[in-house]
């Protein structure tokens, strides 16, 4: 059972991958969507570049995961595929987890092209590659978990898209990206404690400026969390739609 749960797991993402991911549409949103926001930001107020780096990562990993997971299961619910890939020898949790090793992969993959633009820029002599790694996988699962949920949660892509706005740009304008958490009132800081995005630009900011590991495993764990979390509501919200 394990072993046709992880091909299932293995050959749902690479469909997922050659069917709606790695097509140019979605190639350049991924990388130039939070580059034109971190663009703007900088003309606005120029400054320390390399201090927007953090968030600009954190940015492509949110929106490389989570803008097509959003809408990729509503829209297979829609036309009867996703019923149709129950019927193979997989389970649910299986199924749900290879969807999200599909927007994992995307997500990685663009925000690894825009980390090599970044450190070709600004160096990265001080980075910390396995608190990078971490942060990056943690952040993914977390942000490709959050896809997910939204994406059982509606029943119409449109609704899944602006379900999927609705959280995601709150999250980008009080999860640290562009100004520090601890520079907002008390009450925005408390909200902004609630949103994933805070501990991916925290956790990322560590492992750009070397950043010691005592000061980073509150985010990671936080990140882990949230991972679990969104992706256990995924399931739970799926498999009563599918009753």
């Amino acid at each position: 059972m394990l072993v046709d749960d992880l091909r299932g797991m293995f050959y749902i993402a690479l469909k997922d991958l050659r069917a709606y991911y790695f097509k140019p549409p979605n190639i350049s949103w991924g990388i130039l969507f939070p580059f034109a926001f971190i663009l703007a930001f900088a003309i606005r107020n120029p400054g320390d570049l390399r201090s927007l780096v953090p968030g600009l990562l954190a940015l492509t990993v949110l929106f490389g995961t989570s803008s097509m997971e959003a809408i990729v299961i509503v829209f297979e619910r829609r036309i009867g595929s996703l019923e149709r890939l129950l019927l193979a020898p997989i389970r649910l949790p299986a199924l749900l987890a290879g969807k999200l090793l599909g927007g994992m992969t995307f997500g990685l993959t663009v925000t690894l092209a825009v980390l090599l633009i970044a450190l070709s820029i600004f160096g990265g002599t001080e980075t910390n590659w396995l608190m990078m790694a971490l942060a990056l996988l943690l952040s993914a699962t977390a942000f490709s978990s959050l896809g997910a949920f939204v994406s059982v949660a509606v029943r119409e892509v449109f609704e899944a898209q602006t379900l999927a706005n609705f959280i995601r740009f709150p999250m980008m304008f009080l999860g640290g990206v562009f100004v520090s958490v601890d520079s907002l009132p008390a009450w925005l800081q408390v909200i902004a404690r609630l949103l994933p995005l805070t501990y991916s630009v925290e956790a990322l900011r560590a492992a750009l400026t070397g950043g010691r590991w005592e000061t980073v495993w509150l985010d990671l764990g936080f990140l882990a969390i949230f991972s679990l979390c969104l992706y256990s509501l995924a399931e739970y919200t799926l498999a009563r739609r599918l009753d």
